[in-house]
């Protein structure tokens, strides 16, 4: 769609080899032209954020999405640095931070575990709702429009014809012109 809004992929992935479910989700992404990918983990293996590059990249983009898999009920610990860093006070929120106010924020993540595994007397103990409040008040916090989040569970046992129904999932509302208020 040419009028979708020009979108930053964030893709936080410490590990990208071992995941069919984030490889299927990233290469959909990949060739629509309105949407830049920047892999945090190759850009910034040393974990040496140049804060200056992501935020001038924040600044050209009217959607940022947030690619990564759920680690330790967060996310993973590039990204975390990816928010103290760049999200800084007077650019992202307070006084005169306001660069990111309006922007649209879309949290895309999977879980090894089924969805049931997120529910009291589970493995997980809680319902996935729980752990998505951190990231959605961090969008929230900088002023930016948080979209419903796309959970994508039981990734590691997802079949081929699953990754290929999320992997077109995901490409279509990337390329949505109108998005949804969570």
């Amino acid at each position: 769609m040419t009028d979708a809004p020009k979108t930053l992929l964030l893709y936080a992935h410490p590990y990208p080899d071992r995941s069919r479910a984030n490889r299927a989700l990233l290469e959909s992404a990949r060739g629509l032209a309105h949407v830049d990918v920047r892999v945090l983990y190759d850009r910034y293996p040393d974990f040496c954020i140049d804060v200056a590059a992501e935020q001038s990249a924040l600044r050209a983009a009217e959607r940022v999405v947030w690619q990564c898999p759920l680690y330790w009920y967060s996310v993973p610990a590039l990204l975390s640095l990816w928010f103290e860093k760049v999200l800084a006070h007077g650019w992202a929120y307070g006084t005169g931070g306001d660069a990111l106010k309006g922007k649209r924020a879309l949290w895309v993540t999977t879980t090894g575990a089924p969805e049931s595994a997120y529910a009291p007397g589970q493995m997980h103990a809680r319902p996935f709702a729980d752990y998505i409040p951190p990231v959605e008040h961090t969008a929230r916090f900088c002023g930016m429009t948080w979209e419903p989040p796309m959970i994508h569970h039981g990734a590691l046992r997802a079949s081929d014809e699953t990754l290929r129904a999320w992997a077109a999932q995901y490409r279509a509302r990337l390329s949505e012109r109108e998005v949804r208020d969570g």
